[in-house]
């Protein structure tokens, strides 16, 4: 897997927290560098970790799938976009909840429930026999940039941006998933008569 895909992979996977982060700057009244630090480390360190937990469970069942690799990533990146394009489209009452300081146990659940598609990530990154602190950091690191920008951008212009950005991080993971899926039996079959 090339850098620009992995850079794009990232960043769809970023979009979550990003929007997540979207909303959290709608509430922030007062302390808004170190608000947006914290949530942008939460979000960094769980879309960093849970990749390498994937990749460890993946890459002890990744010989016995070997034939259906390309097909487990397809399904993966695409399960996990399709959610995301169906959260895009569902009513937000955009109602901002009022300023109660940082609240540690909601960004951990918050941390946690976005970097699920991460775990998934990881799984199939097994599969494709990436290599994972590589793709793991580089996932950290765009989203706790992204998560930054995020409780800035919604401290600053409200909640206009988070349905299309939960749009368009599903369809980047659909497009990566698609590509891999082309690759592995367009590409494969003619090269190497897979």
């Amino acid at each position: 897997m090339g850098f620009f895909e992995l850079l794009f992979i990232s960043v769809g996977l970023s979009m979550d927290a990003f929007a997540v982060s979207v909303t959290e700057g709608l509430v922030i009244r007062n302390s808004l560098h170190k608000r947006a630090t914290i949530t942008a480390l939460f979000f960094g360190l769980f879309q960093t970790f849970m990749p390498i937990i994937g990749y460890s469970i993946g890459i002890r069942f990744a010989s016995m799938v070997k034939n259906y690799d390309h097909w487990v990533a397809f399904v993966l990146l695409c399960i996990i976009g399709g959610k995301m394009l169906y959260e895009a489209c569902q009513p937000s009452d955009g109602k901002p909840e009022d300023d109660k300081g940082i609240r540690y146990k909601r960004l951990f659940s918050l941390a946690i429930a976005t970097s699920i598609d991460a775990l998934a990530i990881g799984l199939s990154f097994a599969f494709l026999e990436v290599n994972i602190i590589n793709s793991a950091s580089m996932i950290g690191i765009t989203t706790f940039i992204l998560s930054f920008l995020g409780v800035y951008i919604g401290f600053k212009i409200g909640n206009r941006l988070r349905s299309f950005a939960e749009v368009v991080g599903g369809l980047i993971l659909i497009i990566i998933g698609s590509k891999i899926l082309y690759e592995h039996l367009v590409v494969g079959t003619v090269f190497y008569g897979l």
